[in-house]
């Protein structure tokens, strides 16, 4: 049984980064707002001829697709005073490659929170000082791995964002749809490189700001049951 725990207790450590992780990044997909700071950060509108309204409804669009269960994306916005198709065949098909990412995350959040509610729930649920320090003690553990994590991710990113985005493309796709060009594919003048640069820090400072919390509430709870595991 004691084996059992200190598995039970590790497993638990673990999750907490990927369950952030994935937060957060399910966070960013669905963010309109972080949408809509990319395209006024650099300059969309004036790039693809779209306003404003018709960025927000490609946008909108997106994260309806991303979470629904269709295969293929269809999205027809207004340019110049007439319907236009945004996306051709290539980028619909990437897109439904990065949709599939996408799920996944969802399935990585929802196992590993599953799991955490799970643990703290049968930790709590005792009512054991013991119980709730080794709780305490596995968040804080959690928390100390996952911004090692997010400081070397940071730092990846600041320093060598472009092979560390290049890597990312060639593991996660089977496929080199992802390689589009900026003159004519709207999926890449929505989002260039800028703002994924932007939405790799907003996930990594959300994952650390995320984990210092649970951190700090995790310590007090530690301070007031006494402190060391019994």
């Amino acid at each position: 049984m004691r084996i059992l725990g200190i598995g039970a207790k590790w497993l638990f450590i673990l999750c907490l980064p990927a369950l952030l992780l994935t937060v957060s990044i399910g966070w960013a997909v669905n963010s309109l707002w972080l949408y809509k700071y990319g395209f006024e950060k650099y300059n969309v509108s004036q790039t693809t001829g779209l306003s404003e309204v018709e960025l927000e409804k490609a946008a909108s669009g997106l994260i309806s697709y991303f979470n629904s269960d269709e295969e293929h994306i269809s999205l027809t916005v207004n340019k110049d005073g007439e319907p236009f198709v945004l996306f051709n065949q290539r980028e619909v098909i990437h897109l439904s490659d990065v949709k599939g990412l996408i799920w996944l995350d969802y399935w990585v959040l929802s196992g590993t929170l599953l799991y955490a509610l799970g643990y703290a729930g049968v930790s709590l649920f005792w009512h054991k000082r013991r119980y709730w320090r080794r709780l305490a003690r596995g968040v804080i553990g959690g928390g100390g791995i996952t911004l090692a994590l997010m400081l070397a991710l940071g730092l990846g990113t600041i320093l060598g964002f472009d092979q560390l985005f290049w890597q990312f493309h060639i593991i996660s796709f089977a496929n080199e749809l992802w390689r589009l060009d900026p003159a004519k594919d709207y999926l890449i003048m929505l989002f260039p490189r800028g703002f994924w640069y932007d939405a790799t820090l907003f996930c990594t400072l959300a994952v650390a700001g995320l984990a210092i919390i649970l951190g700090a509430v995790a310590g007090v709870c530690l301070k007031k049951t006494g402190g060391q595991t019994a």
